[in-house]
């Protein structure tokens, strides 16, 4: 394929070889994936495959290795594909990890698309012999693909332990240098959690998460960067809590992405050079784009489906480019309460990676002048006064003072609108100023604003994602303690009959507390509270509770304030 780019800083990025197994940790942050269509054979790799070596992206999810790929028919083992697909990669500088998967088509016992607890013998010698073949060139093994997705329907946590616990004894046999993956969809740590807990103890390496929801209010600049950047900790606290010996296990997101067919492409090149971003700033091994080349999930590809290359290719080279192939997190600076700049150690020097949240612009200023590179449009400036918008720039040449307060705040926690860490309540009064004190809505706060009722005292309940409320997670994240949660409400001027019901996360998943509660009339505000004993907030969909209605219920009643009081203060 003829080059796509020019890329300036290709060798500055180039790695070890890719046999080589004796790096530290994960061998680079700069990962990429593809859908099934875009992954089958070397052939499916010409497709996309250069232009992603030419961004300075060297570490591809997995080839196909799944067990029907590499065990056809019973008694034959065929590595050929698979072979020929890793030459390709490393020829082209990019190393790959490997998914074991599946279930063959010949299998009499394991239905497709099921966990194979029905051949656990069968499953281990499908992962003894794909790790003992592919030992000396791949090292990181992801058990499935994000659990309990692509699971029978009625199989459980305890059935994925099985299955964990099988690969990681038989992969460990074949080479016990190799890192076993314990895997979940989204940012389900609750899934973990139970699968941990039910024979998966001690069996993993690592841990790989696709934390699509959650990068859907990055993407709408909805002020979602703190939920984003608690990702990390909330996996920690967790692993603290049911296996300590794993607590520091990399953490992997093999999957995340933007639809540019809902959001657009340029949304897609800020989405992806944030994602990026947030996730090495706070410790990400890898993050593994989906994907390369638009395939069969749709417009998600760094190219199009025509091989045609999206901005979000030139945003991302430019940060590669600038922060090397290992990034060093240097600390962070907030701006306002609200915009967080990232400081790395950069190729060239410390830079700042910084944009405005939550769509809100500003302006940021420093005490002399700092080097401005636009990642979307590529333009170079030096600069006191930074306008920042949903952009993200590239800042050098930083005054000595600003590296300071980054070092200073690297363990701090993330401010959303302040430091909720001790605080006994938070809080979201809506109006015409929109007052958030730790408590958020998936509106985002701009939509929010726009949408006044009542004279300014209230919000309609109907506004597009104003019932789905997002706690700051340091004020309640993972530990499962007694609160309460309050609401006042009142039905809308032509008193038509209204309600909903409190869904909340607990460690079981999202549960209902009560029932039905009616919104008594529209004479006046009425609170409605409710005790809850179990939470377990982790942002599994990017949000922690909703007032959840039926039909166009929503229409039919105001929100004045709602508020969330832990009861262990």
């Amino acid at each position: 394929m003829p080059s796509l780019l020019r890329i300036g800083a290709v060798a500055a990025v180039a790695l070890a070889p890719t046999g080589a197994q004796d790096e530290p940790g994960f061998p680079t942050p700069w990962g990429i994936g593809s859908c099934h269509i875009h992954g089958r054979s070397v052939e499916d790799f010409e497709r996309w495959i250069p232009p992603m070596a030419e961004i300075g992206l060297r570490f591809q999810r997995s080839v196909a290795s799944s067990w029907g790929a590499v065990n056809p028919e019973p008694g034959r083992w065929d590595w050929a594909n698979v072979d020929a697909q890793l030459d390709y990669l490393e020829d082209r500088g990019l190393r790959s990890g490997a998914l074991l998967i599946g279930s063959p088509g010949w299998h009499e016992t394991v239905k497709p698309g099921t966990l194979p607890v029905d051949d656990l013998d069968g499953w281990s010698e499908y992962v003894f012999r794909t790790v003992k073949h592919l030992s000396s060139r791949v090292r990181w093994f992801e058990v499935w693909n994000e659990p309990p997705n692509f699971t029978g329907k009625d199989q459980t946590p305890e059935d994925y332990a099985k299955v964990v616990a099988a690969a990681y004894r038989a992969a460990k046999r074949a080479d016990p240098d190799c890192r076993v993956g314990l895997a979940a969809k989204s940012v389900h740590v609750n899934y973990l959690e139970q699968v941990i807990r039910s024979g998966a103890e001690d069996h993993f390496d690592w841990i790989s998460l696709h934390p699509y929801e959650v990068m859907d209010g990055i993407v709408a600049e909805q002020g979602m960067e703190p939920v984003f950047l608690h990702i990390v900790p909330t996996v920690r606290k967790m692993l603290a809590a049911v296996n300590p010996a794993k607590r520091e296990v990399p953490i992997l997101f093999t999957e995340l992405g933007c639809d540019v067919g809902r959001h657009g492409a340029e949304a897609q090149a800020r989405a992806t050079v944030k994602a990026y971003t947030m996730a090495i700033a706070q410790g990400v091994a890898c993050v593994q784009w989906f994907e390369g080349r638009d395939g069969d999930s749709g417009p998600l590809g760094l190219l199009d489906r025509e091989g045609t290359p999206r901005p979000a290719v030139g945003a991302l080279t430019r940060l590669i480019e600038a922060l090397g192939p290992r990034p060093e997190p240097i600390g962070r600076v907030t701006f306002e309460d609200r915009h967080h700049g990232f400081v790395f150690k950069g190729v060239e020097g410390p830079v700042m990676v910084v944009w405005a949240s939550g769509g809100r612009e500003t302006t940021i200023r420093f005490d002399q002048e700092v080097k401005v590179l636009g990642t979307i449009d590529g333009t170079r400036s030096r600069k006191r006064e930074i306008p920042l918008d949903g952009q993200p720039l590239i800042l050098s040449g930083l005054p000595e003072a600003v590296l300071d307060e980054a070092r200073a705040n690297r363990d701090r926690p993330v401010s959303w609108g302040g430091d909720f860490s001790e605080a006994d309540e938070v809080s979201i009064t809506f109006g015409e100023k929109i007052k958030e004190q730790g408590l958020h809505t998936r509106a985002g706060d701009a939509v929010a604003e726009a949408v006044v009722a009542y004279g300014g005292s209230a919000r309609a309940g109907g506004v597009p994602g104003g019932n789905l409320f997002v706690v700051d997670p340091n004020f309640l994240c993972y530990e499962s303690v007694p609160i309460e949660i309050t609401a006042e409400v009142r039905r809308n001027e032509a008193n038509d009959n209204a309600g909903f019901k409190l869904v909340y996360e607990s460690r079981d998943g999202f549960k209902t507390n009560g029932g039905w509660v009616t919104v008594p009339d529209n004479q006046r505000w009425h609170t409605i509270t409710w005790r809850i004993d179990d939470p377990c907030f982790v942002n599994y969909w990017g949000y922690n509770f909703t007032l959840n209605s039926d039909g166009n219920e929503f229409n039919k009643y105001y929100i004045r304030r709602v508020s969330v009081k832990r009861l262990d203060r």
